[in-house]
């Protein structure tokens, strides 16, 4: 059996609000109900207590009436007297039966039946036309005012169980809200959880697909689980969005290697050209002839490290991260990056200064290369004249940290929360006329995350630009995130 859901994210929410309202709406609805039985049982008490001291009171006034009157009529025999003793007789016989309406013992029937026939026994004495008969009868008020007072007791009580009662209950009601509010809150907690997981599932899909767009993660398809049917519609559409970007990375991926691959060939020729009219094979140069040569061959060198860049990043997007794991010591490594810079480090008058501890490392010697001459490569163009250039090396704990400084201004605060953003170009090198790609340090961040480790820009005690990189000593192959 299928109950109708909703079809709509404002429908799944109104359901949802009335869920969470119901068991809110029925605890207010019987904290209604108790109040007002309670409200009711308040006001009877109060009526009852009302009732019951005017009926003591008037019980008194009648007693007393009856007694002077009788007490006249004793004396001075006058018919009128009768008849005034009659209509307060009447009347003490009328509270009577309004006190035998209230509620009450059997103990109060008793009195209220004794200060009935004591009365009846007044008044048919009175009617009597012996002297001595009405003379007796007389002494029955004396008993009658005492009945009358323990009629007044027994009302107080009646009047103070009632309260009592009332009390109790007062208290019952008072546990009864608080055991229903108990139990009321984690139901209404548990619906409020229920209806927030109903609806967070598809917005947490949603939110985790844009997040991977966002983040290049393309090969994980976007499925956004209902019930809503406009929040699963936004999840194809989303998903159709992948697959088109996913086209588009493809292409992209495809062209760089093309390019790249196309452009090999004649810079290769360039730079072998450029190396032998360096080395005097077609005829010595002269000064400025051997300088234009040299401004070749370093620019030469520089566009062959953009083309391995395009070609290394391509590779790692195609083939989604593998790394290439071997152990491996990183002393002889960072010499054989920094040979390649002789030329820029001699015509710029650069210094390199190295500090390089004797350390083993298990990562992918070919990624951790490229990562040191794109770090290398990117301090030697933005430092100065003359500059000195920090490369350091040391283990701290667990992890191989690498230091790469130039001399040069640094980065502008506005750049550096994007200058690892792939194919982001800050302010124009100060040294030679090419400019990167901007993936240089694109490529420098994912191979680091890649080997479970990171990097960083730091302001610390060398001048410039500061990357500080950390690796793990021991990194286990897997596959990074595209």
């Amino acid at each position: 059996m299928t109950f109708p859901r909703p079809r709509s994210l404002s429908g799944l929410i109104l359901v949802g609000l009335l869920l969470v309202s119901l068991p809110l709406l029925a605890g207010v609805v019987s904290a209604a109900l108790e109040m007002t039985r309670l409200s009711e049982s308040s006001e009877r008490l109060v009526i009852h207590g009302v009732q019951a001291t005017r009926y003591s009171q008037a019980l008194v006034r009648q007693v007393a009436a009856m007694e002077r009157t009788a007490r006249l009529y004793q004396l001075l025999g006058r018919p009128e007297l009768k008849a005034v003793f009659d209509e307060n007789h009447r009347r003490m016989t009328t509270v009577l039966e309004g006190v035998t309406a209230l509620p009450g013992d059997e103990a109060r029937n008793e009195v209220v039946a004794e200060i009935r026939r004591r009365a009846d026994l007044v008044a048919n004495g009175l009617n009597s036309t012996e002297t001595a008969v009405r003379a007796e009868v007389l002494g029955e008020f004396g008993p009658l005012a005492r009945d009358t007072g323990r009629l007044s007791l027994l009302a107080s009580q009646q009047i103070d169980r009632e309260l009592i009662g009332v009390q109790q209950q007062t208290e019952r009601v008072r546990r009864r809200l608080l055991w229903q509010s108990a139990a009321l809150a984690p139901i209404t907690l548990g619906f409020a959880l229920a209806f927030a997981l109903f609806v967070g599932r598809p917005i947490r899909d949603i939110d985790r697909a844009i997040g991977n767009l966002g983040h290049g993660r393309l090969l994980e398809p976007v499925y956004v689980r209902g019930p809503p049917t406009d929040l699963e519609a936004l999840g194809r559409q989303i998903e159709w969005l992948r697959q088109r970007l996913l086209e588009v990375s493809e292409e992209r991926e495809r062209f760089l290697r093309h390019v790249s691959h196309e452009l090999k060939t004649p810079l290769a020729n360039i730079r072998e050209g450029s190396e032998l009219l360096l080395e005097g094979t077609v005829g010595r140069l002269q000064g400025e002839q051997r300088e234009i040569a040299g401004i070749m061959r370093e620019n030469s060198l520089r566009l062959q490290q953009l083309i391995e860049n395009l070609l290394s990043y391509s590779e790692w997007q195609a083939r989604r991260g593998e790394l290439d794991i071997s152990e491996f010591r990183l002393a002889p490594l960072v010499p054989a990056v920094t040979e390649n810079y002789q030329l820029p480090l001699t015509t710029h008058r650069l210094q390199l200064e190295k500090s390089i501890d004797d350390i083993t490392l298990r990562a992918d010697r070919t990624r951790l290369r490229l990562v040191i001459d794109n770090l290398v490569s990117n301090a030697i163009k933005f430092s100065p004249e003359g500059g000195t250039i920090h490369v350091r090396a040391s283990v701290e704990g667990t992890e191989a940290v690498i230091d790469v400084a130039d001399a040069g201004p640094g980065i502008a605060s506005e750049e550096r929360g994007r200058i690892f953003e792939p194919f982001f170009q800050g302010a124009t090198p100060q040294g030679g006329l090419v400019r990167g790609t901007g993936i240089g340090l694109s490529v420098v961040q994912e191979f680091v995350h890649a080997h479970g480790g990171r990097v960083e820009l730091i302001d610390g005690d060398l001048p410039g630009a500061h990357f500080r990189v950390h690796l793990p000593l021991v990194t286990v192959a897997k596959t990074a995130s595209a």
